[in-house]
């Protein structure tokens, strides 16, 4: 049995009067840590331990770090993440409270991952945040679970930071003959590697993270993410942090459900309007996120002034 869950898809009446079309939520936010995460890394976590890891090892800021954790706690597996120093208190909280131990170390993800991959003993397994054929895999079903649903979207909105939840989306639409269904792939300023990519031709590392969105963090997504870019309807979006900070805001009001920033940039599209005005049926990925507080998002909010 997956350890994930079978997630609610419904019709957001709010979004849908804002963009003109019918947006469906699928509300991965209420995956049992938070976040889509647990779909790939479940899937992933059980595939190393039937191979034999009894040690899992993971590199993140919050939500990929969170759900190793819990999928080792689920399957009696200790559990070592490595987070970078953007890291939130209330993340910190939540790995400990899934008795991970918690490693704080580098000022972005890829420092933190660098620490994270000298610490595999014979017996661990590295579970990568992003870029992991395991993981696409485990994603993936989210888009099956619509499928099951009787519902053929117009076009995906989802977030990318290094672009897991978009390969694994795209494998989805794809294996359910979906291949005319677009994806709207929404990152901030400061955190747009993939926009990076689809202006470059190829994956390309951006100079810094200065997103407060920092679940979407990576300097460079992965490789397999730039070639849907050419093999796929993708179309990069990108929106500022106080259009995502204000996302999230407005959706706790209309749906009672706090998401992160990350969250956020693709529920922003939606509120925004006019990017979805030319859909019908729009399905809108709320990946979730466990790992921000009310609070912390009004505080990056003032300091968006």
């Amino acid at each position: 049995m997956p350890m994930h869950i079978h997630t609610p898809l419904i019709e957001s009446r709010p979004l849908g009067a804002l963009s003109g079309a019918a947006v469906w939520l699928k509300l991965d936010a209420l995956q049992p840590c938070g976040s889509f995460k647990l779909r790939g890394v479940g899937h992933a976590c059980e595939v190393r331990y039937a191979q034999g890891a009894r040690h899992f090892v993971s590199s993140s800021g919050g939500n990929a770090g969170l759900a190793v954790a819990y999928a080792g706690r689920q399957l009696g597996v200790p559990v070592t993440v490595v987070v970078p120093q953007t890291t939130t208190e209330r993340a910190k909280e939540l790995l400990a409270l899934e008795g991970a131990e918690v490693i704080v170390h580098g000022s972005a993800w890829h420092e933190a991952n660098q620490l994270a991959l000298t610490l595999l003993r014979d017996d661990s397994a590295f579970i990568h945040p992003f870029d992991d054929p395991l993981l696409w895999e485990g994603h993936a079903t989210l888009v099956d679970e619509v499928a099951q649903a009787g519902l053929k979207p117009d076009a995906v909105v989802l977030a990318v930071g290094g672009g897991g939840l978009l390969c694994g989306v795209v494998q989805g639409l794809q294996r359910n003959g979906w291949h005319d269904v677009p994806v709207l792939a929404v990152e901030t300023e400061g955190a747009a590697s993939l926009h990076a990519a689809s202006l470059a031709g190829q994956a390309v590392e951006i100079e810094r993270i200065t997103s407060v969105a920092t679940s979407l963090g990576a300097k460079k997504v992965c490789e397999q993410a730039a070639r849907l870019l050419q093999e796929h309807p993708v179309h990069s979006l990108v929106v500022s942090d106080g259009a995502a900070l204000d996302a999230c805001e407005r959706f706790l009001l209309d749906h009672r459900v706090l998401v992160e920033p990350a969250c956020g940039a693709a529920l922003a599209v939606a509120y925004e309007g006019p990017a979805l005005a030319a859909y019908e049926n729009v399905l809108m990925v709320v990946c979730g996120g466990a790992t921000a507080t009310l609070e912390q998002i009004r505080q990056w909010r003032a300091q968006q002034g």
